[in-house]
């Protein structure tokens, strides 16, 4: 991960939020981890934080404004449309991942249910952005 910045999750269910934080701490990824509930409050942080979070984990299922919403905004604007973007959600839609990929996500992933899986997931994630280059 870009060492110096934030991630962004955009999740709703406390249950995925807790185990995102658990598992990026065992995974040594010590990143400041901001939590929104839904794709709004993930707009409205973005609209009023000082420094871009260095990737977005987000959830398609959310209330308000999901995922796919979230990401027609997102890659909209200029100044966000560089971060990117993992896909982490329950969905297997093929709808979802069409509609997602077509709007410029970096990855999709499907939830594990096993929380060593959930945690290798999260350990690929890291490796990844580890060695990409990154605009900014």
């Amino acid at each position: 991960m870009l060492s110096n910045k934030k991630i962004l999750l955009l999740e709703d269910d406390v249950v995925d939020i807790m185990t995102n934080q658990r598992a990026l701490k065992q995974v040594n990824i010590s990143n400041e981890l901001v939590v929104q509930e839904n794709g709004e409050q993930g707009l409205n942080y973005l609209n009023n934080c000082d420094d871009l979070p260095g990737i977005i984990l987000l959830d398609i299922n959310m209330p308000k404004m999901n995922g796919i919403e979230f990401l027609g905004h997102l890659k909209k604007n200029e100044a966000w449309s560089q971060i990117p973007v993992v896909v982490l959600t329950t969905s297997k839609d093929q709808n979802d991942k069409l509609e997602t990929f077509k709007l410029g996500i970096s990855g999709y992933m499907i939830k594990p249910v096993r929380y060593d899986d959930f945690k290798k997931m999260l350990t690929a994630i890291k490796d990844y952005w580890n060695l990409s280059e990154h605009p900014y």
